[in-house]
Order: C-alpha cells, then structure tokens, then sequence
C-alpha cells in the first residue's frame, strides 16, 4: 500500500465519536480520526515493513498514521535524527508509548537518549526517557541487571515532576524493572522506599503505587 492508501484508508473508517472517549483517556492531537489500535494492527499486517514509507506516513500529522508509521519502520533505519524529529512531535502520551515500545526501545540509541531526554523539560519528551526505561524492561531480555539499577538514580530525581504524564511514566519505568526479576524487584522496593522519603505530592504517589504492585510481585517467582 503507498501512502496516500493507507491515509485513504484510516479516513475511510474514521470514527469522530470515538475521538472524544479517546480524549476521556487522556488520549490527544491535532488530528485524531478515532480509529482503535486493534484496527490499526489488523491493518499493518497488510503491509511490509518499510522505513521510507513510514517516514512519510508520519509527515501526515495524524495521530493514527503517525503511530501506524512506528509499526511498520525498521528499527535497524532509525537513525538519531529520526528520533529527535519524532519525539519533539508528540503530543499524547498513547503516541509517546506506542512509539517507543514498537520501534525506538529496540534501537541501539535507547540508553544515549534515555539520559538526554530526561534532561528535557517538555513533559513529553521526558515522559519519552521513562517510558523507554519500561518498555527496555519488559521488551530486552538480553540486558543485565547492572543495566537497569544505573536507571534508580534518574527515577530518584525525577520523581519529583508533578505533571502527569512523566510522574505516571517514571512510576512505570520502576515498576517494570522491579518486575524483571528478584533481586531487582527487591532493589526496586529500596528505591521507591527512597523516594517516598522525598514527601512530595509526586514522589508519595509514584512511591506508594510501585510499591502496592513490587511487593506483591516479590511473592512471587518472576522472570
């Protein structure tokens, strides 16, 4: 399918009622057609993995093209470049995640820019930072433990953002790695324990909501 096909397409089977339940969920953009991310993967299963033409498809600006375009992109392609483009685009927390979890967390580049967009102030570039930390997590079986535990130190720190879409990422991002496997599940623990001591309204929250789900968790066998 060219890109102008698969534009026609998504518009052909837009719902602009679901657009407002997708706002209920905190799901924004400038250009959202309503349509499901279960109609979307039904869709790209009809077409080949394609760099060139995922790099069009996200020129559109539209919300479900743009995050069809990180399913059917090479991650091999993604250059830097790519990436910094991309993510100074988003402008909803689904397209944030989605990105990062169907193509930039399997880059070689995560850990580089985890430690640069977390430095970024705009909430969804660093939102970008602790969502690839999670998605590293639970996606990338080959990475070590010493490859996570560096990450509580971030977290830490910016467990002190109030807003919403990075305080509920960094929560994510500790969760996930305390979910790997017992010893750090038992590290993530210390860690949201460290952070309930720094009494913010942010860091109390993203505190005790790891720890109701880690101790659970290390009941359990994990891994």
């Amino acid at each position: 399918m060219t890109k102008d096909e698969i534009i026609k397409e998504l518009k052909r089977n837009a719902n602009l009622r679901n657009v407002e339940e997708m706002k209920y969920f905190g799901i924004q953009g400038k250009n959202m057609l309503g349509i499901s991310v279960t109609f979307l993967r039904k869709l790209v299963k009809k077409i080949p993995k394609n760099h060139k033409l995922a790099i069009e498809l996200w020129k559109s600006g539209i919300h479900e093209v743009r995050m069809l375009a990180s399913m059917i992109d090479n991650w091999e392609d993604v250059s830097e470049k790519q990436m910094d483009r991309w993510v100074s685009d988003f402008d909803s927390w689904d397209i944030c995640d989605g990105v990062c979890m169907n193509l930039f967390c399997h880059t070689p580049l995560v850990d580089k820019k985890i430690y640069e967009y977390a430095k970024n102030d705009k909430e969804f570039v660093r939102r970008t930072a602790f969502t690839l930390i999670a998605c590293s997590a639970f996606k990338n079986k080959k990475l070590k433990d010493k490859d996570f535990v560096k990450y509580f130190d971030l977290i830490e720190k910016y467990a002190l953002d109030e807003r919403n879409f990075v305080k509920k990422a960094v929560n994510w991002a500790l969760r996930q790695i305390g979910k790997r496997n017992k010893n750090l599940n038992k590290k993530a623990i210390i860690a949201a324990k460290k952070i309930r001591k720094l009494d913010t309204k942010s860091s109390r929250w993203i505190a005790s909501n790891a720890l109701s789900e880690l101790e659970k968790t290390k009941k359990f066998k994990i891994g």
